[in-house]
C-alpha cells in the first residue's frame, strides 16, 4: 500500500472470476478502492470494490472508464491487468479472425489499460503496473498458439514499460502462473473430459502430477504475489517476469 493517507487505488481488469476476483478481493481487504473492469459481474460483492462494466478489447471504453477513475480519485496507485482468454488450439486450427480476438482481449486490453493509467502515475510518479502472463512467457506447450503468442507479448509489455518509465518511478513487471485452478481451469477441464470420456478424478490427479510440488496453484497464491509486487517491499522490482508455477518451468 502506499504511504499516502488517502486511500490508494487499484485497477483490475478481469476481476470478476478466479484469478482476477481474488486479486480484486485481498487488495480490498488490504485497503485499496479497487474497481473491476469486466463484462460480466462478479459472482463476490465487497464494498470497496466497485465493477465497472468493460469490454477490454475495446480500447477507447478502457481508457474512458480509467480516465473518470483518475479523474475521480486524482491518484491510480496500481493497475492489475488481468483480463484475458484461453484458446487450445495449434497454428493451423487459429483462423485470423479468432487470432484477431485473442489479441484484442490479451494485448490490445492490457495496452489500453496500460494508456489509461500512465497520466496519472507520470503525474504522481509513482505506480505499478502488473501483467497476467503465462508460464507460456517463458516456455511454449503443445496446442497454444496463439494464447502462447499474446502472454510472450505481455511479457514484452512489462519489460519495455519498465525501462521507458522508471525515470518516473513507476514499475512494470509480470506474472506468470503455471496452472491454477480456477474456473477456467475447470472448464477446460470439463470439456476435455466430455470430447475423451475419462474419468475426472484421474484427469486431476494428472494435472496435479505434472507440477514439481504435487498440486494446482490457487488462486489466492496469486493474488498474494501481485499485492506483493504493488507494495513498498517491492520497490526495487522491476521489468521481471515472476514464476508462480510449482516449479513447472525448472524441469
Amino acid at each position: 500500500m502506499t504511504s499516502s493517507t488517502k486511500q490508494p487505488v487499484c485497477i483490475v481488469t478481469g476481476g470478476s472470476l478466479g484469478i482476477g476476483a481474488a486479486i480484486c478481493q485481498l487488495f480490498a481487504k488490504k485497503g485499496y478502492q479497487v474497481f473491476n473492469l469486466d463484462l460480466q459481474a462478479p459472482m463476490q460483492a465487497h464494498s470497496a470494490v466497485v465493477w465497472q462494466e468493460c469490454d477490454v478489447a475495446n480500447v477507447a471504453q478502457v481508457k474512458s472508464i480509467i480516465a473518470s477513475i483518475g479523474n475521480k480519485h486524482s491518484k491510480i496507485d496500481c493497475l492489475v491487468s488481468n483480463a484475458g482468454v484461453h484458446l487450445s488450439a495449434n497454428i493451423e486450427q487459429t483462423s485470423e479472425d479468432v487470432l484477431d480476438q485473442m489479441f484484442a482481449i490479451n494485448v490490445k486490453g492490457a495496452y489500453a489499460a496500460i494508456q489509461g493509467v500512465l497520466p496519472s502515475m507520470v503525474e504522481h510518479k509513482s505506480g505499478s503496473i502488473i501483467l497476467m502472463a503465462s508460464d507460456q512467457a517463458l516456455i511454449a506447450k503443445q496446442n497454444s498458439f496463439a494464447y502462447n503468442l499474446t502472454k510472450s507479448a505481455l511479457a514484452s509489455m512489462a519489460k519495455t514499460t519498465a525501462l521507458d518509465y522508471a525515470k518516473h518511478n513507476i514499475r512494470a513487471n509480470a506474472v506468470c502462473p503455471g496452472t491454477i485452478e480456477t474456473p477456467l481451469y475447470h472448464k477446460a477441464i470439463d470439456s476435455y473430459l466430455e470430447k475423451s470420456g475419462r474419468d475426472s478424478d484421474e484427469v486431476h490427479a494428472e494435472e496435479a502430477a505434472l507440477q514439481p510440488l504435487g498440486r494446482l496453484g490457487q488462486p489466492d497464491e496469486v493474488a498474494q504475489l501481485c499485492y506483493f509486487l504493488a507494495s513498498e517491499h517491492a520497490e526495487f522490482i522491476t521489468g521481471s517476469l515472476q514464476v508462480i508455477d510449482g516449479g513447472y518451468t525448472a524441469q
